[in-house]
C-alpha cells in the first residue's frame, strides 16, 4: 500500500517549490516539517530573475510581484570612502528584474499556492528514519502528538536543509569546510538618506590591509528596512555550538540574539551616513559553511538546496538554487510516475544539477573571500550569471551528443542551443489578441512544448507535419504552436491543424525579437522543456535527419511507443 507518490521533508522554500510543482503536474506528494510554523525571519531574501522566470512557469509570479521590491545594485565601501557602485542590469528581453523579498514571504506564496491543489503542509512532523525498497520507500515520522507512525511513499525528497536528516540517512559524503567568522543578522530601519533599492557593502581594512570589519545591507519591502549581517562581537560568540551535533556550522545559531545596541554599535562604525537603527523585528547569530555532496540521489532517495550544497550566501545564490533543484526535479518524478518517463530520466537530475551545486559553491567561495572583480567589459556577463540566467545543462544526457549534425543545431549557430535557457521575447500577435504576447505567455502552465518557426508556406506543412509526429510519439505530453515572420500586408496566418487535424495555433512574430533571439536561420523546430531549458533545435522541418533528430531527443525524456 502506498500512502503518497512522494514525500517531501521540509517545507522551506525549496519543499515547497518541489511540492507545487508535482501537484501542477498531477502528482500526488505530501509534505512534512518539524516546525510547528513558519519562521518569521527574513534569511534568504534575494531573489534571482530566473528564479521568477520559473514562478512564472508555475503560474504564481503575480503574488511576488505584489510584494517584492527591486534591487537596482550595491554600493561599495572602504574605510568610509565609496569605492565602487554596480547597477544590477540586464538586456532589456529579461523579463525579470534583480528582487529582494524576506524569506518567510516567500514561503507563503509557494504555501497558497500549493493550497490551491489541495495540498497543505503536516507541521510538527519529523522523519525520523527511511528504508527504501525496489518500488518504493518507507519512512518512519514523529507527528506532532509525539506518536510514530510508518508512511510508504514511491519517492522520498530530502529539502530539509544543512542538517538533513535524508542526506545522513542515505550516508552521502558532504566535504567542505567552515568559515571561521561568526556573523549577526538583524532586521532594522535606518534613517539615512542613500539611495532606495541599492545594497551596502562597507568595510574596514586593518593596518596590514586585512578586512577586519564588515557591514552588508539589503533593501526589504518598507521604507529604508534591511536586512542587515555583520560580525558578531565577542560577548555574543557561540564558539561554534551549532556544529556540536554534525559538524555542520551553518545557519542560525543558538547563544544570545543581538540587540539594538549591537546593532548599532556597528553602524556607529561602517555607516556611510551618520544613522540610527530602531524598529528591529527579529536577530541572530549564524555561521558559514561550504559543503556538497558527492551525489544528488540514491536509488528512490534525493537531496535538494541546503541538504545537497552549502555556501556563502553572496549573491543571494543559495535558496535560487534550491528552487531549480527542485523544479528540474518535480517535472521528472512527474514524468516518472505518470509512466510517460524514459527508465533512465531521474538519473539526469544529479548529472545536470551537481556540476551547478560545484560551480555555486566555487564562486561563492571566491567572491566572499576576494569580492567581485570584473572589468567593466565583462559587467553584463557577471550580472548574467548571478541571476543564474547562464546555468545550462550542454552535457546532461537530456541533450543530444551530435548537436552540430544535420537536424540539431549547430553549434556556431547564434540563439540558444540544446541546453540553455530558453529566452523570453515580446511582440507575438495573434487574430484574436489585441495586445502582442511574450513567449513566456505561451509557455505558462505547461509542459514540453514543441515551438515551430515557419516562413513560408512549404516550411508551415513542414511544421505541421512535425508537431504531428511529436503528438504520436508522446500523446499530450507536448503542446505545438507555429511562428511565423511579421506580415505588413499580406491577409495573416490564422490557426492552423496539424498533419493530423489537431489544432495548431500560429503567432506572428511581430516585434522580430523571436527571429533575433533565437538566431533563426531557416525554418526550425524548438523543443522546450518543462523548466525552460531547450531540448533540441532541430532544422530543417520534415527532413529524415530531422525526423530521427526529434525521435531522438524525445526518446532521452519519453518511453516511447
Amino acid at each position: 500500500m502506498v500512502d503518497t507518490d512522494v514525500l517531501i521533508v521540509g517545507a522551506g522554500p525549496v519543499g515547497l517549490t518541489a511540492a507545487a510543482e508535482l501537484r501542477r503536474q498531477g502528482a500526488d506528494c505530501r509534505v512534512i516539517d518539524r516546525l510547528p510554523a513558519r519562521l518569521p525571519y527574513a534569511k534568504a531574501v534575494g531573489v534571482q530573475p530566473r528564479t521568477l522566470e520559473i514562478w512564472d512557469r508555475m503560474g504564481m509570479v503575480r503574488a511576488a510581484l505584489e510584494v517584492a521590491v527591486p534591487m537596482r545594485g550595491q554600493v561599495v565601501y572602504a574605510d568610509g570612502a565609496e569605492q565602487a557602485r554596480f547597477e544590477l542590469r540586464l538586456p532589456p528581453e529579461v523579463p525579470y528584474v534583480f528582487a529582494a523579498l524576506p524569506q518567510y514571504e516567500t514561503e507563503r506564496i509557494i504555501e497558497e499556492h500549493l493550497a490551491r491543489f489541495g495540498t497543505g503542509i503536516e507541521r510538527g512532523t519529523e522523519l525520523v528514519g527511511f528504508t527504501q525498497h525496489e518500488h518504493g520507500v518507507v519512512s518512519r515520522i514523529a507527528t506532532a502528538s509525539g506518536a510514530q507512525q510508518e508512511l510508504h511513499s514511491r519517492f522520498l525528497v530530502g529539502c530539509d536543509g544543512a542538517h538533513s536528516t535524508v542526506r545522513k540517512g542515505l550516508g552521502l559524503a558532504f566535504e567542505g569546510g567552515a568559515f571561521a567568522q561568526e556573523y549577526m543578522l538583524a532586521d532594522v530601519e535606518v534613517d539615512w538618506s542613500l539611495p532606495q533599492g541599492y545594497g551596502v557593502r562597507a568595510l574596514h581594512h586593518a593596518r596590514n590591509g586585512r578586512v577586519d570589519d564588515i557591514l552588508v545591507c539589503i533593501p526589504l519591502p518598507g521604507h529604508r528596512r534591511y536586512r542587515m549581517s555583520m560580525l558578531v562581537p565577542l560577548e555574543l560568540s557561540t564558539s561554534g555550538e551549532g556544529a556540536s551535533q554534525d559538524s555542520v556550522a551553518h545557519g542560525l545559531e543558538g547563544g544570545r540574539a543581538p540587540r539594538i545596541e549591537h546593532i548599532q554599535a556597528v553602524l556607529d562604525r561602517l555607516s556611510p551616513q551618520p544613522t540610527t537603527a530602531s524598529a528591529m523585528r527579529w536577530s541572530s547569530v549564524f555561521r558559514i559553511s561550504h559543503r556538497l555532496v558527492d551525489r544528488y540521489s540514491a536509488g528512490r532517495v534525493f537531496v535538494a538546496g541546503d541538504a545537497a550544497h552549502i555556501h556563502p550566501p553572496t549573491g543571494a545564490q543559495g535558496m535560487n538554487t534550491g528552487i531549480q533543484d527542485a523544479y528540474n526535479l518535480a517535472w521528472k518524478l512527474a514524468l516518472t510516475l505518470e509512466g510517460g518517463a524514459h527508465p533512465r530520466l531521474l538519473d539526469s537530475y544529479d548529472a545536470e544539477r551537481r556540476p551547478v551545486g560545484e560551480e555555486v559553491v566555487r564562486r561563492t567561495v571566491r567572491h566572499a573571500t576576494e569580492g567581485i572583480r570584473a572589468a567593466p567589459k565583462d559587467m553584463t556577463t557577471v550580472m548574467l550569471r548571478e541571476a543564474q540566467l547562464l546555468v545550462a545543462y550542454r552535457n546532461s544526457p537530456l541533450v543530444a551528443a551530435d548537436g552540430a549534425k544535420p537536424g540539431n543545431s549547430n553549434a556556431g549557430s547564434p540563439g540558444p542551443h540544446p541546453g540553455e535557457r530558453a529566452p523570453d521575447c515580446h511582440g507575438l500577435t495573434a487574430g484574436v489578441a489585441a495586445t502582442p504576447l511574450r513567449l513566456y505567455d505561451l509557455l505558462r502552465d505547461r509542459g514540453h512544448v514543441l515551438v515551430l518557426y515557419a516562413d513560408s508556406a512549404d516550411a508551415l506543412t513542414g511544421s505541421r507535419e512535425t508537431a504531428a509526429t511529436a503528438h504520436r510519439l508522446t500523446g499530450d505530453h507536448v503542446t505545438a504552436f507555429v511562428i511565423t515572420p511579421h506580415q505588413d500586408t499580406a491577409e495573416p496566418i490564422q490557426g492552423q491543424t496539424d498533419a493530423d487535424g489537431r489544432h495548431l495555433p500560429v503567432f506572428q512574430d511581430g516585434a522580430a525579437q523571436f527571429e533575433r533571439l533565437y538566431g533563426i536561420e531557416g525554418p526550425t523546430a524548438f523543443l522546450i522543456r518543462p523548466d525552460g531549458y531547450l531540448s533540441a533545435r532541430l532544422s530543417p522541418l520534415s527532413a529524415p535527419a530531422t525526423t530521427s533528430a526529434l525521435f531522438d531527443a524525445l526518446g532521452r525524456v519519453f518511453h516511447l511507443p
